[in-house]
């Protein structure tokens, strides 16, 4: 009897050590085998991102910049997040409490930093849209520079905020031995609610309106053709066909981040309101986190550049002499 109580403790050694929640009956190893899979994934097809945007030249531009920069988080949420869940979801947390404080670092970061990516790329599709004959002017590759790093420093900073004080005293929130859990109080719950949700949302999608208003009156002027402007002139103010494929591409992109994220503040606004326990959000963090496995998925079927980036890289003509002039599109 002894032994079976000690097989079922993470830590038989420790008295205070937490039980092992999970046993290993055949729909326990088909769920773990589905999340390895879906890490493998995440972590491969965003890796395929990152080369194709760094190593050739002609696809680095100011809107690929914020591509490569989601790409990049969302690579770490299939390097770093998703092992530690899996972690967690075994139940037994063996790292240790400062990486279980370097991962909810890294969770608050992430999410942080994919939707301030989210809002550039609205605020890039709307002036590329909206304002054609000043966006080369406008949006420069170093000023989209400065907005990405403003991003990911902003990101860390509110991060830091929300665990100021879980990640100098970590082992403060844990139970037991072989547990990696935080609750965040009630202002800060609000705070990131409006930060990284609330807030967001609300601009992404007003931006988005006006892009589609733009976008519908652009059609019908070409359609009655009343433009009462030279040709060469409306060939300069209308917004290319490229631009507005890239907004609908990237507006679906921003759709799936939404519809990932929201069922996991939902249930973050109904934890602040006490209506369910917070650690019941296990099922919403894996979908926040499949977003991540979802862009570059989405990229394949809207983007041609990147399906033939893929196969520059996978038949290894990237490591031939001059492959960074390839044409892609």
């Amino acid at each position: 009897m002894e032994s079976l109580e000690e097989a079922e403790l993470c830590f038989p050694q420790l008295n205070n050590s937490c039980r092992k929640t999970m046993n290993y009956h055949g729909g326990a190893t088909l769920i773990l085998s589905l999340l390895c899979c879906i890490t493998l994934l995440t972590v491969v097809l965003n890796l395929l991102v990152i080369i194709s945007i760094s190593h050739f030249r002609q696809l680095h531009t100011t809107t690929n910049l914020f591509l490569l920069s989601l790409a990049v988080a969302d690579f770490l949420v299939g390097f770093l997040q998703m092992p530690a869940e899996i972690l967690v979801f075994q139940g037994c947390w063996i790292l240790g409490d400062i990486m279980c404080g370097v991962i909810f670092f890294l969770s608050y970061l992430i999410v942080s930093v994919s939707v301030g990516n989210m809002v550039l790329i609205s605020i890039d599709r709307y002036m590329a849209i909206c304002d054609p004959m000043f966006y080369n002017t406008k949006v420069t590759l170093r000023r989209i520079q400065y907005c990405v790093c403003l991003c990911w420093i902003f990101s860390a900073v509110h991060s830091s905020w929300i665990l100021r004080d879980f990640l100098s005293k970590p082992h403060l929130y844990n139970f037991c031995y072989g547990e990696c859990f935080f609750i965040s109080n009630y202002a800060e719950e609000i705070v990131d609610l409006v930060v990284t949700f609330l807030g967001p949302i609300l601009i992404i999608t007003l931006l988005y309106m006006r892009v589609f208003v733009v976008a519908v009156s652009q059609a019908r002027a070409m359609r009655s053709h009343i433009a009462a402007v030279t040709l060469q002139r409306s060939e300069t103010v209308k917004a290319k066909k490229s631009e507005m494929k890239a907004a609908r591409t990237l507006g679906v992109v921003v759709v799936v981040f939404i519809l990932c994220s929201c069922p996991y503040y939902c249930v973050a606004i109904a934890a602040v309101s006490n209506s369910i326990d917070a650690s019941s959000t296990a099922i919403d963090i894996w979908l926040l986190y499949f977003n991540s496995c979802l862009n570059p998925v989405i990229y394949v079927f809207f983007y041609p550049w990147f399906r033939k980036s893929i196969k520059h890289i996978i038949t290894l003509q990237i490591l031939q002499p001059g492959s960074s002039e390839a044409n892609l599109m």
